[in-house]
């Protein structure tokens, strides 16, 4: 009873949302996405012929959106799910933890990826600390990957959590790239603790 109650509290909450409507219109797969143009729209990250590595992807709406803008560069897509085709992008299923599904990735470079960005998030426990923890490990596996991967001038961007691992997280984006801010986008939902680290220019 209590889950069908959550279920249908879910359900109205998607229907008010003005985020997830539009992105119906837009033809993006999720609200995400508007969280990424706000950050690309502050922080000027996207341009025509870049390399783009999407970490934990699916359903894909931020592969959407850097496909668009960056027309003919490259866009590589990593998630455990198998996603729905997206045009100018290589998609790859996996573990993106997995050391072989890393040098797969790499395999696909020809030079540094422009842009490493992240909306990757464990399958909540429904304990938040737990969770909180769990998804700030993620994000500081994709931070240690991409100082491997990244061009000197490019972008790290990755969902982070208020919690336990916030500053230590800000600490390694700090230890790998010169410019590191946190940017909490309008489009996230003001019930959320979710803000998105921002590093450019590796050291």
């Amino acid at each position: 009873m209590k889950k069908n109650k959550i279920s249908k509290n879910w359900v109205n909450k998607q229907r008010r949302d003005i985020y997830v409507r539009q992105s119906k219109v837009d033809g993006y797969r999720a609200r995400s996405v508007y969280k990424l143009i706000e950050i690309d729209e502050k922080f000027k990250i996207f341009k025509g012929g870049i390399s783009v590595i999407d970490i934990g992807a699916a359903p894909g709406s931020w592969s959407q959106y850097a496909s668009k803008v960056v027309r003919s560069g490259k866009v590589i897509s990593i998630d455990l799910k198998k996603m729905e085709k997206i045009q100018n992008t290589t998609q790859i299923q996996g573990d993106f933890t997995d050391l072989e599904v890393q040098e797969k990735i790499k395999s696909h470079l020809k030079k540094g990826s422009d842009v490493v960005m992240s909306d990757m998030a464990v399958n909540t426990t429904g304990i938040k600390n737990i969770d909180s923890i769990q998804t700030g490990e993620l994000c500081k596996e994709a931070l240690i990957f991409s100082k491997d991967v990244i061009s000197e001038k490019g972008f790290f961007i990755s969902k982070i959590f208020m919690g336990s691992t916030f500053n230590e997280i800000v600490a390694l984006g700090k230890k790998f790239f010169k410019d590191v801010k946190v940017f909490k986008p309008k489009s996230s939902r003001k019930d959320s603790k979710e803000s998105f680290i921002i590093c450019k220019n590796l050291r």
